[in-house]
């Protein structure tokens, strides 16, 4: 399948303690830390490409811009989702946004790079 810009994905999360900043490493407030809603984030650009990667391929983050606007309670459930805005060959750009109950928490950018898995992996392994 074609990967076009437009697509656009979701993931979910209700915070728990575990994803607090205090429990990250990130800070130590009871509140959804950073790196939690980078992940997030992350998985919202993963679920746009859900099924549009030929076999044997898929793709890594290699840019991210977040600002982390507002805090967001252990118990709440947040959203994030991801609009795929561009596309240069490998290169896919998404801007995402995180919302608690329509209040925005987070936006940022995130850009992905198709790669072939394999390939990728040797390389990892060879430090490359």
């Amino acid at each position: 399948m074609p990967i076009d810009a437009g697509l656009t994905g979701t993931a979910e999360l209700t915070v728990t303690d575990a994803d607090t900043a205090a429990a990250l490493g990130s800070g130590d407030v009871p509140v959804l830390g950073t790196p939690r809603v980078l992940a997030l984030a992350e998985a919202a650009t993963v679920a746009a490409l859900a099924g549009r990667l030929d076999a044997g391929r898929t793709t890594v983050g290699t840019e991210v811009r977040l600002a982390h606007t507002a805090p967001t309670p252990v118990g709440a459930r947040v959203v994030a989702t991801a609009h795929l805005v561009r596309v240069e060959g490998r290169r896919l750009a998404f801007e995402v946004a995180v919302t608690q109950e329509g209040r925005q928490v987070a936006v940022g950018t995130v850009e992905r790079v198709v790669v072939h898995r394999e390939r990728f992996l040797a390389g990892a392994r060879r430090g490359e």
